[in-house]
């Protein structure tokens, strides 16, 4: 072979090789986002919002795909177990952290999923029966205390939910004769409520607003750290002398272990971005949802300030899976 052409040979290979990182740049094609809930929900409509504005700034689709069951087990189990190659994440919410708390026999290890950004708090609102005598949480616990042996019914979604730990808060805060009943979901509880069946509930503020200015449900507080931007006339809990009872309803994204953290990085970065822009918030926030544009490390920070504390609540009230 002849030099000139042996160099030519070397100048196409050099290229192609320059050229081949350009080619492998993420995301090559879709992006799917696994939601472990049922379509309609808070976390299922949270995902999409964000979805729809990182997908605008990725340039490739960021697909939904929901995966309901066992606590949000079973989706949290698939995203675990997908290949950590940029393109399968989780939409998680509480039960990323408290699933292993209450289940003897987890089909992943926490450490199995890593956080990548927190999206959006739906603030969980501490609701009763308007036939309750109570206007303000105090008067919540007073009336409760009154009621002796009988203790106050309260309805949750399920052991371990948010409204599960609301309630078990409010007993440690001094409110101990409270029954809690649990029902399949969350607006079940709430329906039971309204129904006058069980006295109270804490749900997230999407599902329980609508029935507040109906009429159908009273406010107490909102357990979230300020006042809800769509119902500043709530007070939180801990304006109402109950700092310690404060959980919300939130969406976070996690990858499986071994994500790239380059990706991880990246998509956290497109996250942040979406959630602080205008047409996120002007999207979620009239229906009682809060953005939450933690960076990287404000979400791991989170994630495991959550997962200690909720332990030890979970831990003294004996929370067991159904």
């Amino acid at each position: 072979m002849r030099p000139l052409a042996r160099i030519a040979l070397s100048l196409l290979a050099l290229g192609t090789l320059v050229a081949a990182p350009a080619r492998a740049a993420w995301p090559e094609h879709a992006v799917k986002w696994v939601v472990p809930f049922a379509p309609g929900g808070a976390n299922d409509l949270i995902a999409r919002a964000a979805a729809e504005g990182v997908s605008k700034r990725l340039g490739q689709p960021v697909v939904i795909e929901n995966k309901p069951g066992a606590g949000a087990a079973i989706g949290a189990d698939y995203v675990a177990k997908s290949k950590p190659d940029g393109y399968t994440f989780l939409v998680g919410a509480a039960g990323v952290v408290t699933n292993s708390l209450i289940r003897k026999n987890m089909p992943y290890a926490d450490a199995d999923l890593v956080p990548v950004g927190m999206i959006a708090v739906a603030p969980s609102v501490i609701v009763v029966n308007p036939s309750v005598p109570a206007n303000t949480l105090r008067e919540f616990a007073d009336w409760a205390k009154q009621q002796g042996a009988g203790g106050v019914n309260w309805a949750t979604a399920g052991t371990a939910s948010t409204p599960h730990f609301v309630a078990e808060m409010l007993k440690e805060a001094g409110i101990s004769n409270i029954n809690v009943i649990p029902y399949k979901s969350g607006s079940e509880g709430v329906t039971a409520v309204m129904s006058n069946n069980v006295a109270a509930t804490s749900e997230a503020s999407i599902v329980v607003i609508p029935q507040i200015r109906a009429g159908k449900l009273k406010a107490l507080a909102t357990t979230y750290e300020t006042r809800i931007t769509a119902a500043p006339s709530i007070p939180t809990t801990k304006e109402a002398g109950f700092p310690g009872v404060q959980i919300g309803h939130w969406a976070g994204l996690f990858a499986p272990k071994g994500t790239p953290a380059a990706l991880i990085e990246r998509m956290n970065a497109e996250l942040v971005a979406t959630v602080k822009s205008a047409e996120f918030r002007d999207r979620l926030v009239p229906s009682g949802i809060e953005p939450a544009p933690y960076s990287l490390a404000g979400y791991v920070a989170f994630i495991t300030a959550e997962r200690e504390r909720l332990a030890r609540v979970a831990k003294n009230a004996g929370m067991q899976a159904d």
